[in-house]
């Protein structure tokens, strides 16, 4: 259903073609002169608007209406239409970005032909403009690991509802990717997604980026507030937008309209807004650094975006799923990865997170210099390292100690590795590692090894 408003000194006429149109399916708004129109315009932005150029007892001429209709919501199609039509008029309203121009009397057949032909242009363009903003990236989110399964069952609920939302995790770790999954997912899933990059704006210019500006040379030029109208607005890394900026986003959070720089008009915007940090902005706002009433409007729902060491057992999916994106991408060359290289990936430390694992397949896949499986030792370049690398040298530490403190150091450290490459999964860990499960709890036990471990029920039951 489509909201079409109608702008008509004349009582007949408005309430003429609102029949017409509920007829045709549509939903109508009626406006007698300009304080109406701007006013219901301000309510809530229509789909497509009917304007008649002549409107007695009104501040503003239907020129005037249409000029500040394009400068405030450039994408709504506007119908002129009058009964004192000539060609210096139709020109006029042509010029000022009116849609088409019809007189009085009008055809009603010839009516409903613009405007449904108005309302497809108006689609296609927003449409168009979403894909160029990078709409269309993939939402997909893999995994199998307890930890990601509580992530995306919590994306799942947040993706239904209006609410705020704030992704907190480690860089790398997929945050956008989480918010760009709540929009694919939610009600304005075909409207705009517009991130905002608050770590890499410059703070001078953060707020001409974020609301615009107008000027007499460039005109007016939206910006990212603007263009995410009726969709979603993303701050990334939020924890970095200039304290300066924060009450101004504060404001437009509580009131929906903002001004542009250089302007005058207010631009009145329907957003949904997530946010991300991989600061604890609690900090932030005892070192004065952000503000709490900011933090409140942002943190309606937390959400953790889990590190992969948090979710190892992810590691080869996501690895596999790497070497097919780039060999549709950039056709690299697909290689198996077998098990022995699963296991070296999933014991390594991962400061980068997922970013830190796409780049390592990039580069193993880049540098190839055969077309069999991946080997253990291409990964070792990368600066993703295996885990407790100083602890099992043979450093001064290791060669002082008796072979059956070494050995016991060996066994612990390497048993943990596997404990967490398997997610605190015992019974994984004791099949891959060749011991019963018992036997395993019985040398953990031993090792002093007692914590961080789950049993398949506890992973059953999200424990």
């Amino acid at each position: 259903m489509s909201d079409i408003l109608i702008v008509d000194d004349e009582r007949d006429i408005r309430e003429l073609i609102a029949d017409i149109l509920k007829d045709e399916g549509f939903e109508t708004r009626l406006a007698a002169n300009s304080d109406e129109a701007v006013a219901a315009m301000n309510e809530q932005e229509p789909s497509l608007m009917i304007l008649d150029i002549w409107l007695k007892d009104s501040r503003m001429d239907g020129i005037d209406i249409l000029k500040q209709v394009k400068r405030n919501n450039p994408d709504v199609p506007v119908i002129i239409i009058s009964g004192h039509g000539n060609i210096e008029i139709a020109v006029a309203a042509i010029k000022q970005g009116a849609y088409d121009f019809i007189e009085k009397p009008f055809n009603i057949d010839q009516l409903m032909v613009v405007i449904n032909r108005a309302m497809e242009t108006s689609r296609l363009r927003r449409e168009n403009s979403s894909l160029r903003r990078g709409g269309d990236k993939a939402t997909e989110m893999l995994g199998h690991s307890v930890a990601f399964k509580r992530l995306r069952d919590g994306l799942d609920k947040v993706s239904r509802s209006n609410g705020r939302v704030m992704l907190a995790g480690e860089p790398g770790t997929g945050k956008e990717m989480a918010a760009r999954y709540i929009h694919a997912h939610s009600p304005r899933t075909s409207a705009p997604f517009i991130t905002v990059p608050c770590a890499t704006i410059e703070p001078e210019r953060m707020e001409e980026v974020l609301f615009g500006r107008e000027s007499p040379e460039r005109g007016i030029e939206p910006g990212l507030l603007e263009q995410a109208h009726g969709g979603i607005i993303y701050f990334d890394e939020v924890g970095d937008m200039p304290l300066g900026t924060q009450p101004k986003i504060l404001r437009v959070l509580t009131e929906q309209q903002f001004v542009r720089a250089g302007g005058a008009d207010r631009v009145r915007v329907d957003l949904r807004v997530l946010s991300s940090t991989n600061r604890d902005l609690v900090a932030e706002i005892s070192a004065g650094r952000f503000r709490q009433e900011l933090f409140d409007r942002l943190n309606v729902v937390p959400l953790a975006v889990p590190s992969l060491a948090e979710r190892r057992e992810d590691v080869a999916i996501l690895a596999r799923h790497f070497i097919d994106q780039f060999h549709t991408t950039q056709g690299l060359t697909p290689r198996d990865l077998p098990e022995d290289t699963v296991a070296a990936l999933q014991s390594m430390r991962w400061p980068g997170n997922i970013r830190q694992l796409r780049n390592v397949i990039e580069r193993v896949l880049i540098l190839a210099e055969e077309t069999g499986p991946i080997q253990p030792c291409e990964l070792e370049p990368q600066g993703a390292t295996p885990d407790n690398t100083e602890a099992l040298s043979l450093g001064p530490q290791v060669t002082a100690m008796a072979l059956r403190e070494a050995r016991e150091m060996f066994e612990r450290e390497y048993l943990v590795a596997q404990i967490n490459r398997f997610g605190g999964n015992i019974s994984r860990t004791a099949q891959f590692v060749g011991m019963e499960r018992s036997a395993l709890h019985r040398k953990l036990k031993s090792l002093g090894v007692v914590g961080g471990m789950r049993s398949d029920e506890d992973m059953i039951m999200g424990k």
